[in-house]
């Protein structure tokens, strides 16, 4: 099936220029969306989603693009201005897909989830990951991290679903203070948003698939789910169903396995308890 132009502005952002230049390339050339996509290696409809603008453009797949096309490095070029992003290259594709996500669930295995950090956390984890970079580097992260956040708010927010790790709550980035902040904002934004649940994983569950990786799983209310995996300074999409199957099954596992909603937030407001506590000592 064709994917359709939208009523979009080419001129309006890089991204919808490299859409309307795909489609103008393709039609010229006499070819239909899928068998653009059996030359490079894909469906029709992911062509079609990279030519209404859903979908950031890949280099590899722009140079190919080029190749069938006969537009020399036209694309490629295209492509290098439409993946400018504020967040870092590797997450920037998940960051776009999370914009049209209805359900997204996460697990997070040693700090608190990107959605639910205070700025002082996000600052202190920002620091120690880009230690040796330009303050103005860690400065935009945070801003575009506190700026992800808002994804949450208003009717049309996707319902988010965390389980994150007992360790979470003890490890103290960024201080007694900010981690007392931190676990405090943790408990209001699940006590005021009903789009929001959070469980905790707790260290007596012993052995479970997520333990090395955060795994987020999207799901949409016009496309397959996907599932978006990170390690440290890098990120890959998972799009093959069975894979997403087999991520979806160990999630609810790991979700099965977890305190529940109500006893995980006894134990974030105890852990912030112990670090009000600490920071009166000190």
């Amino acid at each position: 099936m064709t994917t359709q132009p939208r009523n979009t502005d080419p001129y309006s952002d890089p991204r919808a220029f490299y859409g309307a230049e795909l489609r103008r390339l393709r039609e010229a050339a006499g070819l239909t969306q899928e068998q653009l996509g059996h030359r490079v290696f894909c469906s029709g409809s992911y062509i079609g989603q990279f030519e209404v603008a859903i979908r950031r453009p890949q280099l590899e797949l722009s140079q190919l693009l080029d190749d069938v096309l006969d537009s020399g490095e036209h694309l490629q070029r295209l492509c290098r201005l439409a993946r400018n992003s504020k967040v870092a290259d590797y997450f920037a594709d998940a960051a776009d897909l999370e914009q049209r996500a209805r359900l997204i669930s996460e697990y997070v295995p040693m700090c608190v989830p990107g959605f639910l950090q205070t700025e002082a956390y996000a600052r202190a984890v920002t620091s120690a990951a880009l230690r040796f970079s330009p303050q103005d580097m860690v400065d935009q992260f945070v801003r575009a991290r506190m700026e992800r956040a808002r994804l949450l708010d208003g009717s049309d927010a996707p319902v988010y679903w965390a389980i994150l790790h007992e360790s979470t709550l003890r490890v103290p980035v960024g201080g007694p203070a900010a981690m007392h902040e931190q676990l405090c904002h943790l408990a209001e934004t699940v006590r005021s948003r009903r789009n929001v649940a959070l469980q905790v994983m707790p260290f007596d569950a012993g052995a479970h698939p997520f333990m090395t990786a955060l795994v987020s799983l999207m799901n949409f209310a016009d496309a397959p789910p996907l599932v978006y995996t990170e390690s440290a300074y890098t990120g890959h999409l998972v799009e093959d169903p069975a894979l997403v199957a087999q991520y979806q099954a160990a999630y609810d596992l790991a979700r099965a396995v977890a305190l529940s909603p109500e006893a995980s937030l006894a134990l974030i407001e105890s852990a912030a308890k112990d670090f009000a506590t600490h920071e009166q000592r000190a």
